[in-house]
């Protein structure tokens, strides 16, 4: 029986229609507007249609806005190496909306998060970027990317998490190990007992996938920047059953020369990164004539060149 009348029967059903809203939170908000001044509930309803008739998501960079063009992306003096900073609520949202147009796309998602953290911490990270949780019937996500990156620098205290998580819903890591970065070798060359920090990191991460293992390679992977190819070549064998991401390609100066190693002999095990090499390719003299008002086809036209340099590498090893 219901003891409502139409109207507020009706709120309430809307108000359940929220996502994270169960019954019990939509009876309470509806109960809070019957008992707020028409005058503000006028205003509430007025804001919602009007957000609703007029914000959209910025056709750049996807964050929140009432223009095609956010007004970060249109001001001119923007660097546009910089993709965005996480800094606000919108932000977040427009992180999260942009992960989806990934994946409607077809696109398997890595989240450069780099967390790292005690136990219970890195389980939060752990399940707010690549778990889930339940809330009564409902199995409710947060950003749910493919991979996340994960700094290691807390042992297995703060990876193990990340482990359990990727066995549960089928995700993955990459563990950094020897980053692109020049100033890397200040930690990760170090040696212990005459060897390199970088290259135990390396056996870790093999033993820890091995925990999750798929059918030829683990759920567990690891960071290798393409700036230090040597060492690129002495972790492969570290980390066999291990895809390796490998940034610093481009930008950074790494060339498809310098990957072969990264590769196993199937051609498999690697995947290749270039960010401000593609996202700002317009701004470099060989796709120049594309201009920035076609940045796209700029940065299409970089990937190809990219694609057929690694593809050209690894053919002629």
């Amino acid at each position: 029986m219901d003891y409502y009348s139409n109207q507020i029967s009706r709120l309430i059903e809307e108000f359940s229609r929220l996502p994270g809203i169960g019954n019990k939170s939509a009876q309470r908000l509806a109960f809070h507007v019957i008992n707020m001044p028409v005058e503000q509930v006028e205003g509430l309803a007025n804001a919602i249609v009007d957000a609703r008739k007029n914000v959209r998501y910025c056709k750049e960079c996807c964050t929140l806005t009432d223009k095609d063009i956010c007004p970060i992306c249109s001001n001119p003096d923007r660097d546009h190496k910089t993709i965005m900073v996480v800094e606000t609520p919108r932000d977040l949202a427009a992180y999260e909306k942009t992960v989806s147009y990934c994946q409607e796309k077809g696109l398997v998602v890595i989240g450069d998060i780099k967390r790292g953290d005690i136990g219970s911490t890195s389980a939060a990270y752990a399940t707010a970027h690549l778990g889930h949780v339940q809330v009564g019937s409902q199995k409710l996500s947060g950003f749910d990317t493919e991979f996340a990156t994960v700094n290691p620098y807390f042992g297995t205290d703060g990876v193990k998490p990340f482990v359990d998580v990727c066995n549960q819903d089928d995700k993955g890591i990459f563990v950094l190990v020897k980053t692109s970065n020049p100033s890397s070798g200040e930690f990760q060359d170090q040696k212990i007992d005459g060897r390199p920090l970088y290259e135990l990191v390396g056996e870790k991460v093999a033993a820890w996938g091995s925990e999750v293992m798929g059918d030829e390679y683990s759920y567990v992977g690891a960071v290798v920047g393409a700036t230090y190819p040597e060492m690129g070549k002495v972790l492969r064998k570290v980390m066999p059953k291990a895809y390796i991401l490998v940034p610093g390609y481009g930008a950074q100066g790494g060339k498809g020369k310098d990957l072969v190693h990264f590769f196993n002999e199937d051609g498999l095990g690697a995947i290749v990164n270039s960010s401000r090499g593609i996202i700002a390719a317009y701004k470099q003299e060989q796709y120049a004539k594309f201009g920035a008002e076609n940045f796209g086809d700029a940065s299409r036209a970089a990937v190809e060149t990219m694609i057929a340099d690694i593809k050209g590498a690894l053919e002629n090893r």
